[in-house]
């Protein structure tokens, strides 16, 4: 279900711009933790570099923060 938020996200110019950046930091936080060995939590530094190198989105730490809360 992420994934398709994520993919509309991407593709909806007419979503709200926070309810967009909320979804999108959901998906790069979720793309974190995937990608990190075994163990290891993702960190909002983490999360903010997904965003950017996968989504071409700028996210503030905060943001990022919330994303990681969000994913327990």
């Amino acid at each position: 279900m992420l994934w398709r938020l994520v993919l509309a996200a991407l593709q909806d110019d007419t979503l709200d711009e926070d309810r967009r950046l909320a979804i999108l930091a959901r998906g790069a936080a979720r793309l974190a933790a995937h990608r990190l060995p075994e163990g290891r939590r993702p960190t909002p530094d983490d999360v903010m570099r997904v965003a950017f190198e996968e989504f071409s989105i700028v996210i503030d730490a905060d943001r990022a923060r919330t994303a990681l809360r969000q994913q327990g």
